[in-house]
């Protein structure tokens, strides 16, 4: 599940194995437990053109995820697929549009005053001039 009503088919994801770096000792030398998701969103029959050109416009073309996390090939196919799920899921979010506002006038005067101070800082720094 990435959105409500939106679900992610499992025959349009592909998934490949490989050796894994992470934990294992000797294991994982063994076991190909490193896990690859891969999505191809402009291929996608689930998603709309509009959800396509959002996740392809934030996301890319393909959206991948990897997991080395777990021993088992298994858990780190589930976590990937978590993770990919989480990567469309942020794509396609709609960012909340910004409501434009002012600064209030004590705001407004706090700044002021405070160039204010900085100014007077400066200016005392200053050498005195000869004419004084």
């Amino acid at each position: 599940m990435i959105a409500p009503g939106l679900a992610l088919p499992l025959d349009e994801v592909v998934v490949r194995t490989s050796r894994s770096s992470g934990p294992g000792g000797q294991h994982a030398n063994v076991t190909a437990s490193r896990v690859e998701a891969v999505f191809d969103v402009a291929a996608s029959s689930a998603l709309s053109a509009a959800q396509k050109a959002r996740v392809i416009e934030r996301a890319g073309v393909r959206v991948t995820a990897v997991a080395q996390d777990a021993r088992s090939q298994a858990r780190n196919r589930e976590l990937a697929l978590e993770r990919l799920a989480k990567r469309l899921a942020a794509a396609l979010e709609r960012p909340r549009p910004r409501r434009p506002t002012r600064p209030t006038v004590a705001s407004r005067r706090r700044r002021a005053a405070a160039k204010q101070r900085q100014a007077q800082r400066k200016q005392a720094r200053r050498p005195p001039r000869a004419d004084e």
